[in-house]
């Protein structure tokens, strides 16, 4: 097994064309060619969070946060930054991130989040503005599995919490072939009847070009017929942050102390509201205050954020109550995401959550 393993399981879950435009997640460090030994699962990278991987054996570090923003211009000790990327080119430790493809992805940080809270009904707060594409194409019945496979491979047919969707009817299809070509059945110059399947699945706009050329490579046909078709459905529960009820209605105060029982803060900070109950409730794990007005506007109660501007908790005016649980606080759940991403494809590879606690903040 490769790191070019770990990471297609990633990516086949957590695409990077879901990252925001700013962001910088994939392969910071080390060759994807290199023999998986280990992984070792991070909300950030540090120091000590190499060195704790180097100890455990892992050669590969998954963090939530890139260590890598901006281009180095030099690479010595002047930061921990330059210090991490020494470290790990001189230890061979791979390091790749997974930030806001996590955070946006339909089963991402925020959804785990919801969950463990006990949302219901869960939508995005602010939806994707990608949308779906179908693919129509038509193989020869014995080879309808095999097209199949490798479209799915490729990342068609996931929608939602569903994957290898797709559609398939039977008739019958008809060419002849001229000189020059290479049929694949039939006889030259020859009308040819073969009954096929016509197969449609569904995917992300983004993904179009690696799903046409895995069609090409699995379809026998010298000359396939397809056709890709813009949708204009978005893709089902992606963007940013997300919305969703509580069973029932709780206790302002109640639901506050939930939050700091469960996010383990000592800066739970929360705005000013007449809001004697709560029951929806939107959540954008990390630097989210930006959608308290989605948030708003989508009706909730209260809004959870990681960390908040001062003036935001003025502008809210008491509704959403804007609740923020620190950024670490609000992402920690990032390595409990990767675990389950991972050990589905490679239950038996050894992965480590980091002990480490590396929020560079503290409180007393």
């Amino acid at each position: 097994m490769t790191i070019r393993d770990i990471i297609h399981a990633l990516e086949q879950e957590l695409p990077l064309w879901l990252q925001e435009e700013y962001d910088n997640c994939g392969l910071q460090v080390g060759s994807p060619d290199a023999e998986a030994q280990g992984a070792l699962l991070a909300v950030d990278i540090t120091e000590a969070v190499l060195e704790e991987a180097r100890s455990l054996g892992c050669n590969l570090v998954v963090a939530h946060h890139p260590l890598l923003f901006k281009g180095l211009k030099r690479i010595s000790e002047s930061s921990y930054i330059e210090r991490c990327v020494r470290f790990a080119i001189k230890h061979d430790i791979a390091v790749y991130a997974a930030h806001t493809n996590a955070d946006n992805h339909a089963s991402g940080l925020n959804y785990l989040l919801a969950q463990d809270l006990g949302l219901e009904h869960l939508t995005p707060l602010s939806p994707s503005s990608a949308r779906l594409m179908r693919l129509t194409t038509y193989v020869p019945h014995a080879h309808l599995e095999e097209v199949q496979q490798a479209l799915w491979q490729a990342g068609a047919g996931r929608i939602g919490s569903y994957d290898c969707c797709s559609f398939a009817s039977q008739g019958v299809g008809s060419f002849r072939a001229l000189d020059g070509a290479r049929p694949f059945v039939g006889a030259m110059g020859e009308l040819h009847r073969e009954p096929e399947t016509r197969l449609s699945c569904v995917f992300a706009s983004a993904d179009a070009p690696q799903i046409e050329a895995a069609l090409l490579a699995a379809h026998p046909y010298e000359v396939p017929a397809y056709e890709l078709i813009p949708l204009h459905n978005p893709l089902p529960g992606m963007g940013s942050g997300i919305i969703g009820d509580l069973p029932e209605a709780v206790p302002t105060r109640q639901m506050l102390q939930r939050l700091k029982d469960y996010f383990e803060t000592k800066q739970l900070r929360f705005s000013r509201s007449p809001l004697e109950q709560v029951r929806r409730v939107a959540i954008c794990s990390g630097a989210g205050a930006f959608l308290w007005r989605a948030a708003r506007g989508q009706g909730a109660d209260l809004f959870i954020t990681g960390e908040a501007k001062y003036n935001d908790y003025f502008d809210v005016e008491g509704k959403p109550i804007l609740a923020t649980v620190g950024h670490y606080e609000s992402e920690r759940i990032a390595t409990r995401l990767f675990r389950q991403i991972i050990s589905r494809k490679f239950a038996n590879f050894a992965l480590h959550e980091s002990a480490l606690d590396s929020n560079p903040i503290t409180s007393l």
